[in-house]
């Protein structure tokens, strides 16, 4: 299995879904060799055996590398490219990695070479490098099937097909659709189509994906399978016994502050709910290329003294703010999945989330709406807020939905997708 992340050093939601992924496979019996490009030693390996790219040493004169590397296309890193993470949140972890003096200088063709395991400024030499190396471990290490996660890793799922001959699966969990909308970055989309024109089964994880696979890639439907994402079970000291500091109800927004969020049908609803009760906060968690638009327009409605922007919040600051949420909102335009509904339900938290997102395919007891009707939002909302029957209802049989979700289901349906191809 080729990842770029592992917990506990993840960027986004795709290492944690690696993680659950990996867990749930080991409960049916799958052994899972892990690739990460680096590894730190703290990696939890009850569920996966990390092998670590960076100890694995290559010799680049030797004919089979360089007539492999010099099919390499080079490219520049776009803003926008790493799973889950928008540009306003790729120029914080660059940033971030500038100042801790992390980025590697060594050769990306020396004989041995030290990953990053970053998304910086050399991710495209960094991702062709990991593909030569998948190849030297798909010799070295028997296995019966290669997965690939997301399209960082395809080339290194086709190098390793390549050399051992074994079926490949690659995991789609996001297209470039979704990241750029319309305006896609040519070259991930390459890497996407023939990453999934290589594979011999593709899995999406929603119909949702699917159905942009079929039409937009033009990918077979018949090797295209839909595995809805899980979510790891709860502690309940995550959420009970948070202190709120303010006497209203809280709806939270928490997510990338960008387009395909639709952030700003969530600053609308938040307007026309407070002309009918202004006992309510709104919260939007997260930063975003639109984020100083809505900051603006918050000012215009004359809402900002009920309006909070908390900047990005990751793990222990998550659960705070799921416990002492009233409501969550999650009014995507486009998402592939969506995994903080469920970890919002699972904190006893009823969710109000759009009709296009792969999560609304599976979860019974959310409020779904068209991600462009504000008025069905804020009634929703609101209802939420005001009749606690309803409220109580959604966060009781929501977090029993949500508990049943579990990643070893999942797991036994990428099982089943191994078998049918090996």
């Amino acid at each position: 299995m080729f990842g770029w992340e592992f917990p506990p050093h993840i960027t986004g939601g795709l290492g944690t879904a690696c993680f659950g992924l990996t867990k749930g496979l080991a409960r049916h019996d799958v052994e899972v060799l892990f690739v990460v490009p680096k590894a730190y030693g703290d990696e939890n390996q009850e569920s996966a055996r990390i092998l670590n790219a960076s100890d694995v040493s290559i010799d680049y004169r030797d004919e089979i590398y360089k007539e492999y590397w010099e099919r390499i296309t080079y490219m520049e890193i776009g803003s926008n490219l790493i799973p889950y993470v928008g540009p306003e949140e790729f120029k914080r972890i660059v940033t971030e990695d500038e100042l801790h003096n992390e980025n590697e200088t060594s050769s990306v063709l020396s004989r041995n070479f030290k990953f990053s395991g970053k998304y910086g400024k050399d991710l495209m030499d960094e991702i062709s490098r990991y593909a030569l190396i998948a190849s030297v471990l798909s010799a070295t290490n028997q296995h019966d099937v290669i997965h690939a996660h997301d399209w960082l890793t395809y080339s290194a799922g086709i190098a390793a097909k390549s050399v051992s001959g074994k079926p490949l699966v690659v995991h789609m969990h996001a297209t470039e659709f979704d990241r750029s909308g319309e305006n896609v970055n040519q070259n991930v989309y390459d890497i996407e189509r023939k990453g999934m024109e290589e594979a011999d089964r593709v899995i999406t994880v929603s119909n949702l994906t699917k159905k942009i696979v079929i039409e937009k890639y033009g990918i077979n439907p018949d090797k295209i399978f839909t595995v809805h994402n899980a979510v790891e079970p709860s502690d309940e000291k995550d959420y009970l016994d948070v202190e709120k500091h303010v006497k209203e109800k809280v709806v939270t927004f928490l997510g990338r502050i960008t387009f395909q969020k639709g952030p700003d049908y969530f600053v609308e609803a938040a307007q026309k709910i407070l002309q009918k009760d202004d006992n309510v906060r709104f919260v939007m968690a997260g930063t975003g290329a639109m984020m100083n638009k809505m900051i603006k327009r918050v000012a215009e409605l004359k809402i900002a003294d009920k309006f909070h922007f908390t900047g990005f919040l990751k793990g222990e600051e998550v659960n705070r703010m799921f416990g002492m949420s009233d409501v969550y909102v999650m009014p995507s335009v486009s998402e592939p999945f969506g995994i903080s509904p469920l970890e919002a339900m699972r904190s006893n938290v009823p969710v109000v989330i759009s009709k296009q997102s792969g999560v609304a395919e599976i979860l019974k007891h959310a409020l779904k709406v068209d991600f462009w009707d504000i008025d069905a939002l804020a009634d929703s909302v609101y209802g939420l807020l005001n009749y606690n029957g309803l409220s109580q209802m959604f966060a009781h049989y929501g977090k029993d939905e949500v508990d049943n979700l579990k990643w070893e289901n999942a797991a036994l349906k990428v099982k089943d997708v191994y078998e049918g191809v090996i």
